[in-house]
């Protein structure tokens, strides 16, 4: 029914804000807000996405580099997801700014909820009335012959006994006990919810957020171009007394370092350390197949305010503590190795070589042949071991020595490991053209057996490619690729052709006219192999040969291909004062292969996406260390969020709150008390049912007592 003031009092209500600036309807806007950011529903909105984003964070793997990415998705790809910052997600400005909410929720649910709690778990709610009581599901009215005074006394000892706090009032004469026990469950939501508060201060703490805070509030600026540590302005430089850092240094035999750096988007900052850091030796274990066991790095550390010095080992998992920063063996990087390498030509019937020294990270111009082309090599990795599983034919992608140590650790001698061994240093370098198109190489030092005959890996990685592809090139006696070149240059020089050709003819035991005949066939054959390879080889049988008669006129070629190889590396032989090939049967049958694995290797060097192939003759390894150095104040907020968060569940799980009323009046019509009583609980379970079924047997048994 609506009564003859409602509409009045709905019109002044809706006039009220035209009076002012709209001040009911604002605050009423911000009421909402505040009970939205405060309630429930957003905060376990907020915590759904922060899940789901950190199972985007475990899923891709965080901090490696674009090229990586790129390869794993694609450009198109890594372009989306690289808006959304998924690369390094726990740092992004959007998962900090969800984190931030999440704080803000929670911090207004604590502050709008816990006083209520608090004054409840305090109260005993002594003014409830009789008839209330009646209304409650667990009750019981009993009538004693005791007077109300004797029996609350009784009722309140029993109920002390069993751990109440109680407290009495009385109404006339009429006396209510009101006991409770358990109210402390009000603190274990408190503590869970400020358990949250705290450890995602803590999270943001040790977070990227104060380093981006100074770069938007105190004008640092991350430096993106390449210059010394020494040459950084102040802008790029944090205070020794960062709060809150998480930074990598990278320290090579024998040097000391003082700062680090933060990467901060596409640029960098300089965290001074407030002590001076100087690796003495990288020390390295290895299991009997060749995999590092454990690495670790043997430092001295000064202390620059008092010239103190002390000496510390740093392992995986063993960190250094000194001066509030925590020192982490991160990985391990080249300290700037001293590298020779022999350089073969591809192009031309020349055997010349060339050398090159250099240290990695160095980029030398290398002056190509008569042509007078320059090609910048930049040498850009040296590993000095290389555990490989090569039962599938081709290394796997070269691997960091921590992923080696992570792969197999503490069982790198089971049997699922039992094909992994190391194949010996190998060199990584890249080949920039004067169009600046970059290519990099992967070249092992050391011949490996693959089915049986020794070969030289000499991989290759194109722009726009993921992995390597790998040149098989037989090894010759000294385990070098010499005697495959000097075979190379002597298929490129067409007088050498028609000699090698001139005496596999004669080798055969024929007439005149056969040996006129496979002559010219072998001629064409090795000419036209010269010009393209087993494409060109392919594309001649294509042309000039039935289907019906392809795959054998490819078996005779591939027959003759491998005589007149074999006579090129006769030929190539003599030439270098070697001496001459064994004629003996098992002799002959390894120089078959060899012959075979050269036709195969110089078919694919027409394709080879360089003039010249560098290999590795010797190197001075140089180790360092890369080490994590960080200052994370925020660790003991979170150790300090994760005890109130478990003090919070076991009390919300094990510690029941419990209420009971006891109202006694004196019997109208008789001389005693009667007794009304009732218990509640916020989870009624069998053992508060087996408590009540205790206390209701008290009272029965005070009523049977005069």
């Amino acid at each position: 029914m609506i009564t003859p003031s409602t509409p009045t009092q709905s019109i002044a209500n809706d006039a009220t804000p035209s009076a002012g600036s709209g001040g009911p309807r604002s605050a009423s806007a911000v009421a909402n807000t505040l009970e939205l950011l405060s309630s429930m529903r957003f905060s376990i909105s907020l915590l759904v996405f922060i899940c789901m984003a950190s199972l985007i964070g475990t899923v891709v793997a965080q901090g490696r580099s674009a090229n990586a990415y790129i390869d794993q998705f694609g450009p198109f790809w890594f372009e989306v997801l690289d808006k959304f910052s998924i690369w390094h997600i726990y740092n992004s400005w959007w998962f900090l700014v969800t984190m931030a909410f999440l704080v803000l929720s929670t911090s207004l649910c604590l502050i709008r909820n816990a006083p209520k709690m608090l004054k409840d778990a305090r109260s005993f709610r002594e003014h409830i009335r009789a008839s209330s009581l009646r209304s409650f599901h667990h009750k019981i009215e009993v009538d004693t012959a005791r007077e109300p005074a004797q029996a609350a006394g009784s009722i309140q000892a029993w109920l002390q006994q069993q751990g109440y706090a109680v407290r009495q009032r009385a109404d006339g004469d009429s006396l209510l006990l009101a006991a409770k026990r358990g109210s402390g469950n009000r603190f274990g939501y408190i503590f869970a919810h400020a358990a949250i508060v705290i450890i995602c201060v803590g999270g943001l703490l040790d977070s990227e957020l104060p380093i981006r805070l100074q770069v938007w509030l105190l004008g640092k600026t991350p430096i993106v171009e390449n210059m010394m540590i020494a040459d950084v302005p102040e802008r790029g430089r944090l205070s020794v007394d960062n709060p809150s850092f998480r930074a990598n240094v990278l320290v090579p035999e024998g040097s000391k370092r003082s700062s680090a750096i933060i990467t901060v988007d596409d640029g960098a900052l300089v965290q001074p350390l407030p002590f001076t850091l100087e690796l003495k030796k990288f020390v390295v274990d290895y299991y009997s197949t060749g995999m590092p066991s454990r690495f670790m790095s043997q430092v001295e550390v000064t202390d620059p305010a008092t010239g103190k010095t002390f000496e510390a080992n740093i392992e995986v998992n063993e960190p250094l503590h000194f001066k509030g920063v925590t020192v982490y063996q991160s990985s391990f990087d080249d300290g700037g190795s001293e590298v020779e390498l022999l350089g073969y030509s591809l192009t031309g019937s020349g055997t010349e070589t060339f050398a090159l020294k250099a240290l990695v990270g160095q980029t030398s111009d290398i002056t190509q042949g008569t042509s007078g082309q320059v090609i910048k090599a930049e040498i850009t990795k040296l590993r000095t071991i290389n555990v490989e599983d090569l039962t599938s034919g081709d290394p796997s992608a070269p691997k960091e020595f921590g992923e080696h140590v992570a792969a197999v650790t503490g069982s790198a001698a089971s049997k699922k490991h039992k094909n992994l061994r190391n194949i010996g240093p190998s060199v990584e370098y890249r080949l920039i053209d004067a169009s600046g198109q970059a290519t990099t190489f992967h070249q092992y030092m050391l011949p490996a057996e693959l089915d049986g005959s020794r070969v030289l890996l000499a991989g290759v990685q194109e722009p726009g490619r993921a992995g390597f592809r790998y040149l098989r090139m037989p090894a010759d006696d000294y385990d070098t690729a010499e005697e495959f070149m000097r075979v190379r240059a002597a298929l490129a020089n067409p007088a050498d052709r028609v000699e090698a050709v001139r005496r596999f003819a004669r080798a055969y035991q024929g007439s005149a006219t056969d040996q006129q005949a496979l002559q010219t066939s072998a001629q064409r054959a090795l000419e036209t192999f010269a010009d393209g390879g087993l494409q060109a080889i392919s594309r001649f049988l294509e042309t000039n040969v039935p289907p019906a008669e392809q795959q054998r006129a490819a078996d005779i070629v591939i027959r003759l291909l491998g005589s007149a190889i074999h006579e090129l590396r006769g030929l190539a032989r003599e030439r270098a004062g070697r001496p001459a090939l064994d004629t003996s049967a098992q002799q002959l049958e390894l120089d078959a292969n060899w012959s075979r694995l050269a036709v195969a290797a110089l078919s694919d060097l027409t394709l080879y996406p360089a003039p010249l192939l560098l290999t590795l003759k010797s190197f001075n390894h140089v180790q360092a260390s890369v080490f994590q150095v960080s200052r994370t104040p925020g660790k003991f907020i979170v150790y300090l969020g994760c005890l109130f968060l478990v003090l919070g569940v076991f009390t919300m799980f094990y510690v029941r709150d419990r209420r009971i009323w006891v109202w006694l009046r004196p019997a109208e019509h008789a001389k005693g008390t009667c007794v009304l009583a009732a218990m509640t609980s916020q989870k009624r379970t069998l053992d508060f049912n087996r408590e009540f079924d205790r206390f209701k047997a008290a009272l029965n048994k005070l009523s049977q007592v005069s």
